[in-house]
Parts: structure tokens; C-alpha cells; sequence
């Protein structure tokens, strides 16, 4: 192969790779539902935005509908609702939680982080805290299972 024939086939290459690097590069988007009083929901959202996703936030009173159409159980609710390729993310759920769930893209409703557990993101941020997240099923009818722990020994 000589040069100009190497030269055009790694443009070739190059031209066909373009859209997916873009892709790659483009940060996916997470829309965060929240009071505008609740500071440790914008801690949290700060957290997942130094991780590399785009963040909206949305400003509510009163998020029960919010939960409501995103399926999140009662005893699974926090503070902030979010959303996420189709997924909803409850409470202080971890950026390695939110990376596993994208990377392995379960057939789950959501996670959850019931209640605001010391430690997690946007509430301390300590990575030694223990709590665990929930993996959320689309059926109402069972329940949530352990997608995540966060426990150190």
C-alpha cells in the first residue's frame, strides 16, 4: 500500500468513526426535579456534573406528581427526583450507580436512595458512608432489589 492509498483509507476510516466519537463525547443529560429550597439537591446535582453530565435543573414546590409518573414507590422517595435516558433517580443516588446503570442499561424503572442517608453524595460526600441503592422494577407488583452497596469494611 503506498502512501496516498493510506492516507485516503485512514480519512476513510476517520469519516466513518466522526459520528460515534461525537456521540462518545456528548454528555448525556440528567433533568433534576427539586425544591428551591433543598440545598443538598443542588449539592447532588453538583456532584453528577463534575462527574461529566449535563445537568437541567427544575425548581417545584411540590414533586409528588413528578414521582407519581416516574413510578418511584413511596417508601422508596428522598428529596429530588431526576431523570435519565428513560430512568428516573431517586434521592442521593452515587455517580458509580448512575454509571453502572447506564453501562449495563437494566430493565428497571429507576434507582433509588431512600431518605437522605449521611454520606452520600450531596450529603457529606463521605465515600466511606454505608446505604445502599435500590434498583427500582417497572412492575409495581415487586420489589425493589439491592442494584448497589455502598459499604466499606
Amino acid at each position: 500500500m503506498n502512501a496516498k492509498t493510506l492516507v485516503a483509507a485512514s480519512c476513510l476510516a476517520f469519516a466513518a468513526l466522526a459520528p460515534t466519537l461525537g456521540e462518545a463525547a456528548e454528555a448525556l443529560r440528567i433533568t433534576v426535579f427539586k425544591s428551591p429550597w433543598c440545598g443538598c439537591c443542588h449539592e447532588w446535582a453538583e456532584v453528577i456534573r463534575r462527574a461529566g453530565y449535563e445537568i437541567e435543573l427544575r425548581d417545584m414546590e411540590d414533586l409528588a406528581q413528578v414521582k407519581s409518573q416516574a413510578g418511584v414507590p413511596t417508601d422508596m422517595e428522598s428529596c429530588h427526583t431526576a431523570s435519565l435516558e428513560g430512568y428516573f433517580l431517586e434521592g442521593h443516588v452515587p455517580t458509580e450507580a448512575v454509571a453502572k446503570l447506564i453501562g449495563t442499561r437494566p430493565d428497571v424503572a429507576g434507582l433509588a436512595v431512600p431518605g437522605m442517608p449521611e454520606g452520600a453524595p450531596g450529603m457529606g460526600d463521605d465515600p466511606s458512608a454505608r446505604y445502599d441503592v435500590y434498583a427500582v422494577p417497572r412492575d409495581a407488583g415487586r420489589p425493589a432489589t439491592v442494584f448497589l452497596q455502598r459499604r466499606f469494611d
